[in-house]
């Protein structure tokens, strides 16, 4: 193999991403979807990359009660975990940060779906799945996120037979993920027979950035 076999290899500017699935999420789904529809319907959400659906006003969930404040707390710890082990790979050593936090529900029906996006003036971003939406009997699980590769000048010239340009994560109850909020990304259109619902999350590192 020559000598080159012994030369040092390693990947620079990698992109974190922090997924985990909560124990607690059969115990927060019926009140968290109970609570979520029945805020759609008493408000006409806002516009923001959702192509049809229904995206609640940015807040602290605080139209979810308890179960709300259930998720808020696990979104903390998962922000915290993540940068932890971020500083750790860094080989810096741990640090308390101040987050500031901003989520919302999404409710996606037949159709519904977002346009590729990043999300501008925060550190991470993330999403809880209250539920994936039942999807179509010949998908194995729901509708996906998709993330793409933030650097475009990488994906469009290195090996991209190769190397992966985009990846595919597809939601279960429960499951919570957090990443970089400058990475592009986009939910496919949903074809289910219940909605897909939902929470949606952005915490930046006071003082930003």
């Amino acid at each position: 193999m020559g000598e080159t076999v012994n030369a040092n290899y390693t990947n620079l500017f990698t992109t974190p991403l922090l997924s985990h699935v909560w124990s607690d999420a059969e115990q927060l789904r019926d009140e968290l979807t109970g609570r979520i529809l029945a805020h759609e319907k008493a408000h006409p959400g806002v516009t923001n990359t959702n192509v049809g659906g229904w995206h609640s006003e940015g807040g602290r969930l605080d139209f979810c009660g308890e179960a709300g404040r259930r998720v808020v707390s696990h979104i903390y710890e998962m922000a915290d975990e993540a940068t932890r082990r971020l500083l750790s790979e860094c080989k810096l050593p741990p640090r308390t940060l101040n987050w500031t936090l901003e989520a919302w529900a999404n409710v996606n029906r037949t159709g519904n779906f977002n346009r590729m996006h990043t999300h501008a003036g925060t550190t991470w971003s993330g999403t809880y799945y209250v539920d994936p939406g039942d999807p179509p009997p010949d998908e194995e699980h729901g509708t996906p996120i998709h993330f793409f590769d933030p650097c475009q000048g990488r994906s469009n010239t290195f090996m991209p037979l190769i190397v992966p340009i985009s990846v595919l994560i597809r939601p279960e109850p429960g499951l919570m993920i957090i990443f970089p909020s400058y990475l592009p990304h986009m939910v496919f259109p949903h074809h289910g027979n219940r909605p897909r619902i939902s929470i949606a999350f952005n915490l930046r590192n006071e003082p930003f950035p």
